[in-house]
């Protein structure tokens, strides 16, 4: 199971990630749609905008096994859940 933020793989542009000024720590939770008909829980962790304004989050899927990645961010495939039941 690949956590997906958007449709690129990886830490953003050329590979870079982003330095801990330019991002915005967050605890986000989301349901992530996997791409085969599932959703799966998980949560972003930060944010941040590449030079070209996109926005990218690291994203982790619970229970997947995997470390959370930088992955560009698709509100069709990520949904912000709320943070309480308000």
């Amino acid at each position: 199971m690949k956590s997906q933020c958007g449709p690129e793989d990886g830490a953003g542009p050329a590979g870079a990630e982003p330095v801990d000024r330019d991002v915005r720590w967050v605890y986000q939770p989301v349901e992530v749609d996997l791409g085969d008909g599932d959703w799966a829980l998980g949560r972003i962790t930060g944010w941040w905008q590449d030079t070209a304004g996109q926005p990218w989050c690291r994203l982790r899927i619970g229970r997947s096994g995997h470390a959370g990645d930088w992955q560009r961010f698709d509100p069709a495939r990520v949904l912000l859940l709320p943070l309480s039941g308000l």
